[in-house]
């Protein structure tokens, strides 16, 4: 793995001369009156201990990071609200058999095998998918069915498969990152590998952040332990439910105008009404899926440690359900996936045999939106581009709330239905990306994907 941070003003001389702003009568105190203030470093550490974190969150890092793997980016970087990423997609770019993470107590050989094995079949599902691909794609996408047959075999490759990115976040966070990487329930060694590299990065560039990286290092964070199978039985989860709005309060009150149909949503800085209603829902849904839906850093989830929930369960996409000759390589991969994953976790835990883990693997959690936030989101993912999987999972949050009567859930609409009436134009704003399907036409129970 490795992290390089790019050109950054110093941390500590912002954070300082932030603090003594507050407390100064004559005007803004620049960054560079802090740099070799006597006090400097004192005020610094007093106003960490404190707890008077926001100073620190002035100076953002922008961090290139390559072979990581995703499922721990899909635990840690992607587990909170607080950064921002650009990541290479598996929905988009061909993914390359070099780019594994390997168990740093595994076997070596046999993770190589493993891994081999799966790309080979993630090759095989592309090559066998695309002729369907194509049969349902417009004709002005075919230039894109290459990326689609990419996108649904991708869910036969494993967590471990590593990904490079643009990862940006505040001081805090850093530090937050080096004092929870032990804490991970899997992928820690990696984790910790990670922290290693962000304290040496911290200090390397604002010596006086040493305190502060040190007592991130010494903390004891808990992972959070959560009763899955008992909330599950306190809202009567139907054995084949993917999917269950309940702890609905209030109703979607709020008016759909500019602020929600501007590509801008303006209704995320300027909040109404709709923020005081909102929603509980257990979702069943892919790694690979809940990788895009966690990116809706207003739809906070409880994600379980995965050894908890963890069960054989495995995401099928409909396109290969379709397909006898894919679906018996997929049914396979998966299998053997499983196999090998279980034969891991009792020589290494299941923390890191986790690396093994198909993309394909269900998991469970429980997420919490409020309506105006939940519109937002509606309208990235009812849209025909989105990814399907969590296109179903919107679709279906939203027919619940329909069907249980929630006023305003009519709204929870793709964004060329809520353009078009609004009278907004052009009614898709996808551009060369449009689906093909004049889906603002179409009656909501109308709504149906063939990929």
């Amino acid at each position: 793995m490795t992290v390089e941070f790019l050109e950054v003003e110093t941390p500590s001389n912002t954070a300082v001369s932030a603090a003594r702003t507050c407390y100064f009568p004559n005007g803004i105190v620049p960054p560079e009156k802090s740099e070799g203030w006597e006090r400097k470093d004192d005020l610094l550490k007093g106003i960490f201990k404190g707890g008077h974190h926001t100073t620190l969150m002035h100076t953002h890092v922008t961090m290139l990071i390559s072979g990581m793997s995703r499922h721990l980016i899909w635990r840690m970087l992607h587990g909170h609200p607080y950064y921002n990423s650009e990541q290479v997609s598996q929905r988009y770019a061909k993914m390359k058999i070099e780019n594994f993470v390997y168990p740093k107590e595994g076997d070596k050989a046999e993770w190589e095998a493993y891994y081999q094995k799966r790309f080979e079949d993630y090759e095989k599902l592309i090559e066998i998918l695309h002729p369907d691909v194509l049969e349902v794609v417009p004709k002005f996408r075919r230039k894109d069915s290459m990326k689609k047959a990419q996108e649904m075999a991708r869910y036969v490759l494993p967590g471990g498969m590593s990904a490079y990115l643009y990862h940006t976040v505040n001081i805090i966070t850093l530090l937050r990152y080096i004092a929870v990487a032990k804490a991970m329930p899997e992928c820690r060694a990696e984790a910790e590998e990670f922290a290693d590299l962000l304290a040496e990065n911290l200090v390397k560039i604002d010596a006086s952040l040493r305190p502060l990286v040190e007592h991130a290092q010494e903390g004891n964070p808990l992972f959070p332990e959560f009763d899955m199978d008992g909330l599950k039985e306190k809202i009567k989860l139907g054995s084949d439910q993917k999917v269950k709005v309940y702890d609905v309060v209030g109703d979607a009150a709020f008016a759909v105008n500019d602020n929600y149909a501007d590509v801008l949503r303006y209704s995320q800085m300027l909040p109404d009404s709709g923020v005081l209603g909102g929603f509980s829902s257990y979702i069943k849904l892919s790694l690979s899926a809940d990788a895009q839906n966690q990116r809706h850093r207003k739809s906070p989830a409880i994600r379980p440690a995965l050894e908890s929930i963890y069960r054989r369960s495995a995401y099928t996409p409909p396109i290969i359900a379709k397909n006898a000759e894919a679906l018996a390589l997929y049914e396979r991969s998966i299998r053997e996936s499983y196999d090998f994953f279980e034969a891991q976790r009792e020589k290494l835990g299941f923390g890191e045999a986790a690396y093994a883990l198909s993309n394909a693997h269900e998991i469970e959690l429980i997420e919490r939106n409020d309506f105006t936030s939940f519109h937002h989101k509606a309208q990235m993912r009812l849209c025909y581009n989105a990814q399907e999987e969590i296109f179903d999972v919107v679709y279906e949050q939203a027919l619940q709330l329909r069907a249980m009567g929630v006023a305003g859930a009519e709204e929870f609409l793709p964004p060329c239905t809520t353009r078009f009436k609004m009278k907004i134009r052009p009614t898709c704003p996808e551009g060369d990306h449009f689906c093909g399907i004049k889906v603002w036409k179409l009656d909501f129970n109308e709504y149906k994907r063939d990929i």
